[in-house]
């Protein structure tokens, strides 16, 4: 339970109050972080010393897939996944297994030894969301929620085609409460919709059959609808054609599309930690693992880095963010909403595959994957996830993924944490790949090592700020969620040439502290804390949620579940968190 802790004496890293490492302790009571406490406090307080040790906000992911049904199709289509990464039983934890896709307990346990407290599934189709609930309710330790797949729902292309802005944004606004979910996740827009009639579109003037929509319709409305709902987060993008030689052009111009949408998230009912930099987001649009969205080149022979393209464009406009989707190596399971990229992949490689169509709504699709260094596309593909991070100029523009477990399982963040700070890794593992990602791509030139502030950004406070939980994430401020992760690394003795150094404090935090209990203890678990389900509860005119209800009641009859049982009821979510927004469109 949620105690009295004194954290003292560590180097503090907390970039949304303006501390880069200074010495000083941090209070918590009730699972809160609170400016000093009473003697009397401090004498029953769990006492932390940290010195010599960097001490940060716990860790926010904001983009992975680790609930639902394609990541449980992952595990089953797996056996050979699970076999190379498992853990006993104790009297505290369950067993689990899976290396790139564990099981829901090994998946919560594993994000807390390294420091992280706060997960979200990067795509919820409305039809599985109540699974999705399922197992992130069964999923330990960590505070999570999910976004909702509405890039190729077929209410929201008939209402965009036909120009119904006021029916649309009702209607996002009841799924998202209807499912519980909480922020617009738009993937291959309208592309999806194809695959399920066996073709894709590619370019975003192309119309997709039956609707008559363009990936450009659907992205410009679907932005529109999000600022005008006021949702805590961006619209969640995932581009056209990606994984495709060549398609950071279509990235970049789909970028451009929301460039004149001005951010406009509604003040949520919540109550705000303290924090010096401005806790709310300004970006109208989030692109998602990018490195899968910038390859370069016309085909797999000429096959090259596009980053630079996307990040000279993020670099000069203020309305995009966007996660890298680092290539780690090794075992990854490849799954997304993006079904006909998944095809394209299983014509490439052979390996299983499973596809899955998702009725009205959006669809999917799971293939083993492993990639090698001695492969020239996979080891440019590596160097073009830390290109993402590196050449942005600014680190609030940019956040740290493997698209777990796409370009790699999240166990291997400390990995990317370690070729992020230090030139020598990335040199090191330069030199064991295949030629092409010193030719190919501009890694090799480039000498930036991030600093434990900028890691800091891309790991929890700018995850936390850009989906509109920095009120009680990412930050140590006052007022702020007591979810601290203490590592072994003294900054005024850091040697970043010792990257092994780095990747071992990483890999087990000394303490990870979730709501003001220690929880971890150098890659123990030692308490099981409560946890939280974020969802986002709008509330809109009711006279036009009303009439939207009776048109969505009309078309479930090309449903195959009736109106009733479509619904995800609270009971399905562990601490049900709704964030409460006032729309009233």
């Amino acid at each position: 339970m949620a105690g009295t802790i004194a954290i003292k004496n560590g180097h503090v890293f907390d970039p949304l109050n303006e501390i880069k490492g200074d010495r000083m302790d941090i209070y918590i009571r009730n699972g809160k972080v609170v400016t000093e406490l009473s003697a009397a406090e401090l004498k029953d307080a769990k006492e932390i010393d940290a010195s010599g040790k960097t001490v940060m906000p716990g860790g926010v992911d904001s983009h992975s897939h680790v609930a639902g049904a394609k990541v449980n199709v992952g595990r089953m289509m797996r056996p050979e996944d699970h076999y190379k990464f498992y853990q006993k039983k104790t009297p505290l934890t369950h067993s689990g297994c899976g290396y790139s896709v564990p099981s829901v307990y090994l998946g919560g346990y594993e994000y807390s030894k390294m420091g992280y407290t706060t997960v979200f599934e990067a795509a919820v189709p409305p039809m599985e969301a109540r699974h999705t609930h399922e197992e992130m309710r069964s999923t330990p330790m960590i505070d999570m929620g999910g976004y909702l797949v509405l890039g190729n729902n077929w209410f929201l292309m008939r209402y965009l085609k036909e120009g119904d802005i006021e029916k649309a944004a009702a209607y996002i606004a009841w799924m998202m409460r209807t499912h519980k979910t909480y922020g617009i996740k738009c993937v291959n827009p309208a592309g999806v919709e194809n695959w399920g009639w066996g073709e894709n579109v590619n370019s975003l003037d192309q119309a997709n059959i039956h609707f008559e929509v363009t990936p450009e319709d659907i992205i410009k409305g679907l932005t529109e609808l999000n600022e005008m709902l006021g949702f805590s987060m961006p619209l969640h993008l995932h581009a056209n054609n990606l994984g495709h030689p060549g398609c950071w052009e279509i990235t970049r111009d789909s970028l451009k599309i929301p460039k004149s949408i001005k951010a406009k998230p509604k003040d949520p009912n919540v109550e705000w930690a303290e924090t010096k930099v401005n806790p709310k987001r300004h970006e109208s649009v989030y692109l998602t693992h990018c490195q899968f969205n910038a390859f370069g080149g016309t085909s797999w022979r000429d096959f090259e880095s596009g980053v630079k393209g996307i990040t000279d464009y993020v670099n000069s406009h203020e309305h995009v963010v966007m996660d890298s989707g680092c290539v780690p190596f090794g075992d990854a399971t490849v799954m997304t909403g993006d079904g006909p990229a998944i095809h394209d992949l299983y014509v490439l490689t052979g390996n299983k595959w499973s596809n899955t169509d998702v009725e009205c709504e959006c669809g999917s699709g799971v293939l083993p994957f492993t990639y090698l260094k001695s492969n020239p596309v996979h080891s440019v593909q590596w160097a073009m996830g830390l290109e993402v991070l590196l050449y942005v100029k600014d680190a609030w523009k940019s956040i740290m993924t493997t698209d777990s477990p796409n370009g790699g399982p999240f166990i291997k963040y400390p990995q990317v944490i370690a070729w992020l700070m230090s030139n020598k890794a990335r040199q090191d593992t330069l030199n064991e790949c295949h030629k092409w990602a010193n030719d190919r791509a501009g890694l090799a030139s480039e000498t930036r090592e991030m600093t434990l502030n900028e890691i800091a950004i891309v790991t929890r406070a700018n995850a936390a700020r850009t989906i509109g939980l920095s009120h009680s994430k990412g930050s140590l401020g006052i007022g702020a969620d007591g979810d601290v992760a203490i590592y072994d690394i003294n900054p005024a003795k850091l040697e970043v040439s010792d990257y092994e150094s780095i990747i071992r404090a990483f890999e087990n935090a000394a303490y990870t502290v979730k709501g003001g209990e220690v929880v971890c203890q150098k890659g123990e678990i030692v308490a099981i804390p409560e946890k939280k389900t974020y969802y986002t509860d709008i509330t809109v005119n009711a006279e036009e949620e009303k009439k939207m209800i009776d048109d969505v009641k009309n078309w479930f009859k090309y449903y195959t579940i009736g109106f009733s049982n479509y619904p995800t009821p609270e009971k399905y979510l562990a601490n049900p968190t709704p964030i409460k927004i006032d729309a009233e469109v």
